[in-house]
C-alpha cells in the first residue's frame, strides 16, 4: 500500500529515505529550507555524493519545496534535519525544534491521523520531554490526534542506499501501539528483525551502538599502538581474534581513528548526557580521549624522517571515509592543524572531498596525486581504493589507513603495525 509521506530535511539521511521509499511505490515530498539544494531535487540532480542515489533520484517522483504546509497532506512525517554539537558535547537541538514547531503548526487544522517519526539523531528523553510538549502546543494530544514514534538511523555514508534496502534491524521507538502499528506497515516489505520499544530505548540504541563501535576502533589502536613497540604486525593479530565469533572483524582496522559526523558527536553526546544525569562515563570518556590523540601521532612518526618545518608535506585523502566527500569530523582536519602549526607547506588530493572544503584548508595547496606524490614525504588520511594503485617508491610514506601498496616506500611508516 503506497503511503503519502514527507522527509524534513535533505542531507544524507533525509535524501536517502527519500528516495529509497520513493521507489518502494510511496508518495514522497522533501521540505527544506535551503531553496538551492529543493531545486537540485526537482531537478532531478543530486545535492550530496552518495553512490547510488544519484540514479535512484532520476527514476522516481520525489517533490521538493519549502513550504512546510505541504506535509499537512501527509500521513507520516520524518525528521531527518541535523542536530549538531554544542561546545560541551551535547547535542544542538535548534534544528529539530525549528521543524517541529513547523510540522505542530500543520496539526491545528489537520484532522486526521498522522504520525510524526524523528529520525534525526536525538539524546535519549529529548522526544518525549522537547518534540511531543511542541506538537501538543497545537492544542493536538499524542496517541489520540496524532501519532509519534522515534526510529534511529543506521546509514553509513557511503554505503547509505544499502544500509536502508538492506538493514541490520529495524527500532521502532513507539509513544503508543496505533504510531507503531502505521511505521511498521511501512516496512512491511524488509526482511530484518523489527524491535518495538518506548522513545528513549530506541533513542539510546543509536548512541550505545556506535559507542561501542567507536570503543572498538579506539581499543584495536590501543592494541596496535603496543604492537608497534613490541615489532608486531597489528593486523596478524587482528587476524588471530577475528576466528573468536564473540569478536570477529568488523571495526578493527587500527589506524589514526574514526571520524565523522556520527561516532564523534555521538560519543561526545553521549559523554555530555552522562554527565547531565550526574554519572561520569570514564570507558567512554577514554574512547574519545585516545582517538583525539591517536590521529597527532602521524605527526610525530614524520618528525623521525624529516624537518616538518619549510617541508612541503603531501596528503592524499581529506574525506573521513573513503566513498564519501564529508570533511565534517574527518581526522584530516586534526593532522592538517599540527602540520600548520609545525611550519609545514600542504598540497592535498582526495577524489570527492577537494570541492567541500570551502575555505577550511586556505593554507592547503589542492593538486593532482602526482604532485602530492612529489611531496617531500607523504601522509595517508583515508583509505581510497585508487590509493593502492599509485607508486610510491623511492617516498617517505606514514599510512594512517594501511594501504599495502604504500609499503614498497622507501621509507615506510605505519601508525600503528
Amino acid at each position: 500500500m503506497s503511503r503519502n509521506i514527507s522527509i524534513i530535511g535533505s542531507g544524507h539521511v533525509g535524501l536517502v529515505v527519500a528516495a529509497c521509499l520513493a521507489r518502494q511505490g510511496n508518495q514522497v515530498t522533501v521540505v527544506d529550507t535551503d531553496e538551492e539544494k529543493v531545486r537540485r531535487v526537482n531537478a532531478r540532480v543530486c545535492p550530496i555524493y552518495e553512490p547510488g542515489l544519484q540514479e535512484i533520484l532520476s527514476q522516481v517522483n520525489i517533490q521538493a519545496t519549502s513550504d512546510y504546509s505541504l506535509i499537512s497532506n501527509s500521513e507520516i512525517v520524518f525528521t531527518c534535519v541535523p542536530t549538531p554539537s554544542n561546545t560541551d558535547g551535547s547535542i544542538s537541538l535548534g534544528y529539530i525544534k525549528d521543524a517541529i514547531e513547523q510540522v505542530s503548526l500543520t496539526l491545528r487544522d489537520k484532522s486526521d491521523y498522522y504520525v510524526v517519526v524523528v529520525k534525526s539523531t536525538v539524546a535519549p528523553g529529548t522526544t518525549e520531554e522537547v518534540v511531543i510538549p511542541i506538537l501538543e502546543s497545537s492544542g493536538k494530544k499524542a496517541g489520540i490526534d496524532f501519532g509519534v514514534c522515534m526510529t534511529p538511523e543506521f546509514l553509513r555514508e557511503g554505503k547509505g542506499v544499502f544500509d536502508f534496502m538492506n538493514p541490520s534491524r529495524i527500532v521502532i521507538g513507539e509513544h503508543d501501539r496505533r504510531s507503531g502499528d502505521i511505521l511498521c506497515s511501512l516496512y512491511r516489505d524488509f526482511t530484518a528483525p523489527v524491535l518495538r520499544v518506548n522513545l528513549k530505548t530506541a533513542e539510546m540504541i543509536k548512541y550505545a551502538s556506535n559507542a561501542f563501535l567507536a570503543t572498538k576502533v579506539s581499543f584495536i589502536n590501543e592494541i596496535g599502538n603496543i604492537c608497534k613497540r613490541l615489532g608486531i604486525d597489528t593486523y596478524e593479530v587482528v587476524k588471530g581474534m577475528a576466528y573468536d565469533e564473540r569478536i570477529g572483524n568488523k571495526f578493527l582496522n587500527a589506524g589514526i581513528g574514526f571520524g565523522g559526523s556520527c561516532l564523534r558527536k555521538d560519543l561526545a553526546a553521549l559523554i555530555a548526557k552522562a554527565r547531565q544525569i550526574d554519572y561520569e562515563p570514564s570507558i567512554l570518556r577514554e574512547v574519545f580521549n585516545l582517538n583525539e590523540r591517536q590521529a597527532v601521532k602521524m605527526i610525530d612518526l614524520l618528525k623521525r624522517h624529516i624537518s616538518v618545518k619549510d617541508s612541503t608535506v603531501g596528503l592524499l585523502g581529506l574525506s573521513f571515509k573513503p566513498e564519501a566527500d564529508n570533511v565534517n569530523g574527518s581526522l584530516a582536519v586534526t593532522v592538517v592543524n599540527a602540520l600548520l602549526k609545525e611550519g609545514a607547506r600542504l598540497k592535498a588530493y582526495d577524489p570527492q572531498a577537494m570541492a567541500n572544503l570551502d575555505g577550511l584548508f586556505p593554507r592547503v595547496e589542492c593538486v593532482a596525486e602526482e604532485e602530492v606524490l612529489g611531496c617531500d614525504a607523504i601522509l595517508i588520511l583515508t583509505e581510497w581504493e585508487e590509493f593502492e594503485h599509485l607508486d610510491y617508491r623511492g617516498k617517505i610514506v606514514i599510512d594512517g589507513r594501511r594501504i599495502l601498496k604504500a609499503k614498497e616506500a622507501e621509507i615506510y611508516e605505519g601508525v600503528c603495525w
